[in-house]
């Protein structure tokens, strides 16, 4: 991330470390996910899908001219500023290219957008399997839902390896050869991002990036940083407050909260929910999860609880992979006491629905404040 400085990628300014944690300084992207727009529109409209193709387009070019490829992108990794301008985000599972190596082996991504090469064992090529992916991401964009798609994944690899999608009716004759292009099963043959910027759909109202010359990049922080990390500082020792919750200090509270909005932490009036989420209860401590570790019970939920930490396991829908998530007890205030909810393994849009079912669940136990004073911005309505 030091090395692709782009306007539509998430800046890294910093990695600094300390005996227990290494902090890596991002640029603050307050516009959400592309993901969680398409999931409250619907499809976008033409214009608005080749505005922000036009600039993923740009992003991941500039990031293969300096030999990095993502090979995990979908919406959930595409961020919007406060512009409304795209920023690809998520290089977790990004890899550069070495000398003399010419194939990528490591099968990774996510299922829906992953390429069909990607799959096999005969290796592939980063710019393309990448390229597959914004293929994927111009038809959700333009849909409203995935081209491939199914319950399990023998049958979805089965449709991706051959490449059996339809278009639906209100797709346009250019996007349409377009997404033919880009969704051509062999990668030998599958428009390459120079032919992408050449089709005629793609270049309509298209305005280049401009940015200055590349900047001297310094990785020295980066280097010091996991130079002089020892093997004692990688488990984090965690003291509990007399068995209790941890405390949470004013730092962490803001660095939870968007652009310094405390009341970002406790309203949680939003249409959908993020994988990271939280409530507020007044109940004490142990009760809070004892009532969590029943509803999950009832739920179908495997719980593993430990020091007011718990995590939930259980299949997801498709009967095919884990679903998990981790929530964590905090002591926000005297009585107060803020429940983190994450999610580690499973659909997002699963997610979206178990935490939804979840709050309905734990009623009795979430703080909803009704009477604020009128001078008082920073608890408002509701938690969940």
């Amino acid at each position: 991330m030091k090395v692709v400085r782009h306007p539509n990628i998430v800046r890294l300014n910093e990695v600094l470390a300390g005996k227990t944690k290494i902090y890596i300084i991002l640029e603050l992207v307050t516009g959400g996910e592309l993901f969680d727009k398409i999931a409250r529109h619907g499809k976008l409209c033409e214009n608005e899908a080749r505005k922000y193709f036009q600039q993923l387009i740009d992003a991941i070019d500039y990031c293969h001219s300096k030999g990095v490829y993502h090979r995990d992108l979908k919406p959930e990794n595409l961020l919007l500023d406060a512009r409304g301008n795209l920023k690809v985000s998520d290089f977790g599972l990004s890899t550069l290219s070495q000398n003399g190596v010419g194939l990528l082996h490591t099968t990774c991504g996510t299922p829906n957008y992953v390429a069909p090469e990607v799959l096999g064992s005969n290796g592939y090529d980063g710019s393309a399997a990448d390229v597959w992916s914004c293929g994927v991401i111009l038809y959700v964009l333009m849909a409203g839902y995935l081209p491939f798609e199914e319950n399990d994944l023998p049958s979805l690899y089965g449709k991706i390896t051959a490449a059996q999608y339809s278009c639906p009716y209100w797709f346009s004759p250019g996007v349409n050869s377009l997404i033919q292009r880009i969704l051509d099963p062999n990668p030998r043959t599958r428009i390459t991002i120079e032919e992408i910027r050449a089709d005629p759909w793609f270049k309509k109202n298209y305005v280049a990036i401009r940015h200055g010359e590349d900047e001297s990049v310094s990785l020295d922080d980066v280097q010091a940083v996991f130079d002089n990390i020892e093997d004692k500082y990688v488990s984090e020792e965690v003291t509990h407050k007399d068995g209790g919750p941890l405390m949470m200090n004013a730092f962490e509270m803001i660095t939870l909260s968007q652009g310094l909005d405390l009341s970002s932490l406790f309203d949680r009036q939003q249409e959908f929910v993020k994988r990271q989420t939280r409530f507020v209860s007044r109940k004490p401590a142990k009760t809070i999860v004892a009532t969590i570790e029943v509803v999950a019970g009832s739920m179908g939920l495997k719980v593993h609880s430990q020091n007011y930490k718990l995590r939930l396991e259980g299949t997801s829908s498709n009967r095919m992979s884990q679903f998990a998530v981790v929530l964590e007890v905090f002591e926000v205030a005297p009585s107060l006491f803020m429940v983190d909810v994450r999610k580690v393994a499973g659909d997002t849009l699963e997610y979206d629905r178990f935490y939804k079912n979840l709050c309905s669940k734990l009623d009795t136990i979430i703080w909803r404040p009704v009477e604020v004073s009128a001078k008082s911005t920073l608890l408002t309505t509701t938690t969940c």
